[in-house]
């Protein structure tokens, strides 16, 4: 009886002890959330960033998956590896879904949607066409194609494989470029499902098993919140400007505003703006794949525009400007890596000819200023009003100059006394009393005895 009494006693504090215990363990069990992720876009260093982050983060925080929403026409291979190479080590099951209709997942969208632990698509979406090509859609030359074609088939073989998805037809995207859409994507076993939207893909993949690093694992979606997590402000930025178009735009207005403030020192806006243009463009391009040359003549062509108006060259820097600005517009972005990006053959032509006519114009403003004669000259002091600085010397226009009376001979001048200027001979300016006449501003300016 005692015994049993006292295990009464203790029932509630062994109850209390093994909740305690249990309760890590119930946790880590919990369903946590659904962390959904969104790709409208290219895939280069920020989107790259944007999305491991959010695997990283999902993982973290214990999620029970993360939901990614991709519409791309491709990006960097580089950034694309690192992507992938992050879902396939994630430890948080990871399901891509191609949507809204319409919507496609091209070139290295291809393996993204396969590196998932689920693959899925909106109907009236497509996937496909990953074979290397040029910025013109024509030929890369045959060897280059060759090596580049076989790298990305294994890679894409490889990704097909980790996932149990369908390599052949992967290899056929990469060296034919072939496109199917949603419904003929299931059926051959690229995707795992076509759904209508979000919650019906939630429901689909309820109870379905995956394999993490640390083993198999089933996704449990039910009662689990959606929390959306988009790109940060910054994040949103660079991708807008994460445009070929954007970033030779921004260098050339950032150009521009640079000369104008070398031009007109002190006018400080002009400057503000073309530096923090020229930074924009930087980042801008720091997001895609560029062609170093490209970049080294458009520099080139935006110092020799700005030469032109400084040095006497008769047009000559001027013209070398428009042709490395054109040229290195063509080849700013490196098209081997990023086929489907090339920068507007009409904004090339646009900006060259700009820049060019305003060359010209600034070029014709500075000639007229150096054909002008001296400001300062016989005919423009006469009839100047100055200051008398020393018996000798008077003040005018800031400058200290000999100065005789005029029909006065050698008598001296009366310091403080304000003079008119008749004439000048040779450095003696020939000066006489103008009493009713206000001096010069700067000839009054107080200055310091030479």
């Amino acid at each position: 009886m005692a015994r049993a009494a006292t295990l009464r006693r203790l029932a509630p504090l062994l109850l209390f002890v093994g909740l305690a215990v249990l309760a890590p363990s119930v946790a880590a069990q919990s369903p946590g959330e659904v962390r959904v992720l969104e790709l409208d876009g290219m895939i280069n260093p920020v989107s790259e960033r944007y999305l491991v982050r959010g695997i990283e983060d999902a993982a973290n925080d214990g999620a029970g998956l993360v939901l990614i929403e991709l519409d791309t026409p491709g990006g960097l291979l580089d950034a694309t590896q690192s992507l992938t190479e992050a879902m396939l080590a994630s430890r948080v099951p990871i399901a891509v879904y191609v949507t809204p209709q319409g919507s496609r997942a091209a070139s290295a969208g291809v393996f993204v949607t396969m590196a998932g632990h689920v693959a899925a698509m909106a109907p009236n979406t497509r996937i496909g066409a990953a074979t290397p090509v040029s910025g013109d859609g024509s030929e890369i030359p045959e060897d280059l194609r060759t090596k580049l074609v076989n790298d990305t088939v294994a890679y894409a073989r490889s990704i097909a494989t980790a996932r149990g998805r369908n390599a052949d037809w992967a290899e056929d995207a990469v060296r034919d470029a072939v496109v199917i859409d949603a419904a003929e994507a299931l059926e051959l076993d690229v995707i795992d499902l076509v759904t209508a939207d979000r919650a019906s893909l939630l429901g689909e993949i309820e109870g379905r098993t995956v394999t993490l690093p640390a083993g198999e694992t089933t996704i449990n979606t039910t009662g689990m919140p959606v929390v959306e997590r988009p790109m940060s402000p910054f994040e949103q930025l660079f991708m807008a400007i994460a445009d070929p178009n954007i970033a030779l735009l921004l260098l050339s207005l950032g150009g521009i505003g640079v000369y104008f403030e070398l031009a007109n020192p002190g006018t400080m806006l002009p400057g503000i703006v073309g530096v923090i243009f020229l930074i924009l463009a930087f980042l801008s391009l720091g997001t895609l794949p560029l062609s170093y040359a490209g970049l080294a003549f458009v520099i080139l062509g935006l110092v020799l525009l700005g030469a032109e108006v400084f040095v006497a060259s008769g047009g000559l820097l001027g013209a070398g400007g428009v042709v490395a600005f054109g040229l290195g517009s063509l080849l700013l972005i490196d098209e081997r890596q990023a086929p489907f990006l090339e920068v507007s053959r009409p904004l090339i032509l646009a900006l060259t000819v700009g820049m060019g006519l305003f060359v010209l114009v600034a070029l014709r403003g500075v000639m007229q200023v150096r054909r002008k004669p001296p400001f300062v000259g016989p005919d423009d002091l006469v009839g100047r009003v100055a200051t008398v600085r020393s018996p000798g010397e008077v003040l005018v226009f800031g400058e200290l100059w000999q100065a005789r009376a005029a029909g006065r001979g050698d008598e001296p001048l009366t310091r403080g006394a304000t003079v008119r200027i008749v004439d000048r001979e040779g450095l003696v300016l020939v000066v006489e009393p103008a009493p009713s006449a206000p001096p010069d501003p700067i000839s009054s300016t107080s200055r310091s005895e030479p």
